[in-house]
């Protein structure tokens, strides 16, 4: 089946920017004399927004309320300086994005990551390519693998759900895309096994960014 329109995650799926997050809440909890993580363990911390992603890193006597809050505002002013610091895009993503402009197939980006922090880091590595839409995370919208985010962005592209191909890397990004009724590919270079992209619903799961031509071509 050929599909009308793909849906990228941000994080683990286009760009590698996991020594960054772990680098900025590591930070926070070095200023609050608590015990930092191993890069590796920040698969698991990411992919449910920052606030998820600073209650995981933090000790779990220190997840109330009020000190995630705190923690939150530091981890988003660490993270606003050191953003770019090792953030790269991954291999063979550029020659992904250049064949689908090149077939005018439309490109948007469906992330947990603050929608500010999302523009800024789509600006800075991938100025020359066109996203017909960019959702992050905003007040008052559920993030995902809730269905509005995608709902939201098939609407705008007038394209049904079934017609849309959805790539991501978690188990978080293949819940959406079932819950929304999009077509579910796995990314095996990003921050998650197979096994995980499989059992919550990958249709498919792919190696390398230019697999993904096989259902655009």
């Amino acid at each position: 089946m050929k599909f009308k329109a793909v849906i990228f995650d941000l994080d683990g799926t286009l760009l590698d920017t996991l020594d960054d997050l772990a680098d900025s809440m590591n930070a926070v909890l070095r200023d609050k004399g608590l015990p930092e993580h191993p890069v590796d363990a920040y698969r698991y911390f990411v992919g449910n927004g920052a606030a998820k992603l600073v209650f995981r890193a933090l000790p779990e006597e220190q997840r109330n309320d009020a000190f995630i809050r705190e923690c939150l505002a530091l981890f988003r002013d660490a993270y606003g300086r050191g953003w770019k610091m090792k953030t790269r895009l991954y291999e063979g993503v550029p020659e992904l994005l250049d064949a689908l402009t090149r077939q005018r197939i439309p490109m948007c980006v469906l992330t947990n990551k603050p929608q500010d922090f999302a523009e800024l880091c789509i600006r800075e590595f991938m100025p020359q390519w066109h996203f017909a839409v960019i959702l992050g995370q905003r007040e008052g919208v559920p993030l995902k693998p809730d269905p509005a985010g995608p709902a939201e962005i098939g609407g705008r592209l007038s394209i049904p759900a079934e017609n849309i191909l959805y790539l991501g890397d978690s188990n978080v990004d293949m819940q959406t895309a079932v819950n929304a009724g999009m077509f579910p590919v796995g990314a095996l270079w990003g921050f998650r096994s197979e096994t995980e992209l499989r059992n919550n619903g990958a249709s498919e799961v792919i190696s390398t960014p230019e697999d993904l031509m096989q259902w655009f071509d």
